[in-house]
């Protein structure tokens, strides 16, 4: 690393709370020193509180640009001065490029989590997908997997603030796509043990599993799965969350959250530098198995 820092070198941030547990700062250096590239990745652990001053900060220092993690997804396209389609669409945002000042907001999160299925031969095309979660990760990856062809796809959140997120994706996803889409109350867990039933894949798209609440799960007990079911979780540290643990004793295929952050990397990668993420050589250096 220190070989690669000049008075040249461009930073690339990353701001959420908590961070420090995050593998993109090694994934995206490793990125950048296999192809030669005078860029920087830094984790900075940064809350609704401070995003605003966060934000002025990267304009003023000419910040080619950042990553966008929890709790600031939702919020930060407040400080931005443009947003693309998709992010608009989403109501969310976890890439920003800084292009002569002007900065503009993305969503990869769907895209990553769609390409992460394809990379691992998990097709949902056509078929039923059930889904826990209804901030800005779980919205772009069920927009996106309406887009693609998902068949039907069944969210369940909490009755919180982001409850009516949840139903406003559902009406974009009716209105807008073939998919047909349903929200419902997670503490229903008849209801869910029954939209799982007949799903092709089950999504944990929520923090759920992660620091600070390791060890938990939105699943009582194994009951709720069957060996043909596949289960997914954007979690990836741990690597293997509870939920995935209990899916994997039943014999259900499972994934983790490492090949979303993958791919969702790769795609913010090439809007910062115009090229492309050495994806088999980040796979080695992330230790990403299938």
């Amino acid at each position: 690393m220190e070989k690669r820092i000049t008075g040249h070198t461009e930073l690339i941030g990353l701001i959420a709370y908590p961070i420090r547990h995050s593998s993109s700062p090694a994934m995206h250096n490793a990125a950048f020193a296999k192809l030669g590239l005078d860029y920087a990745y830094l984790a900075f652990e940064v809350g609704k509180e401070d995003l605003e001053d966060t934000i002025k900060g990267f304009r003023a220092m000419k910040v080619r640009g950042s990553n966008v993690s929890m709790p600031n997804k939702t919020v930060v396209h407040k400080y931005l001065d443009k947003l693309s389609p998709a992010a608009k669409m989403c109501g969310a945002v976890n890439t920003i490029v800084n292009d002569d000042g002007v900065l503009t907001g993305h969503i990869t999160d769907g895209v990553g989590y769609m390409m992460s299925l394809k990379d691992n031969d998990i097709d949902p095309i056509g078929k039923k997908m059930t889904i826990v979660g209804a901030g800005g990760a779980a919205t772009a990856i069920q927009i996106q997997a309406a887009l693609d062809g998902v068949k039907e796809i069944s969210i369940f959140n909490r009755k919180d603030d982001f409850w009516a997120t949840g139903e406003e994706t559902v009406k974009k996803i009716n209105e807008k796509t073939d998919c047909k889409a349903a929200l419902y109350d997670i503490a229903d867990l008849d209801k869910l043990k029954v939209e799982i039933e007949d799903s092709y894949l089950f999504t944990n798209a929520t923090g759920m599993g992660m620091k600070p609440l390791e060890g938990k799960t939105y699943i009582p007990d194994k009951s709720f799965f069957r060996p043909d079911l596949i289960v997914t979780d954007v979690v990836y540290s741990p690597r293997e969350t509870k939920m995935l643990k209990m899916a994997k004793e039943v014999g259900c295929k499972t994934m983790n959250g490492l090949g979303m952050m993958l791919f969702q990397g790769a795609a913010a990668f090439r809007l910062w530098t115009d090229q492309s993420m050495p994806i088999d050589y980040m796979k080695e250096i992330l230790d990403i198995k299938y």
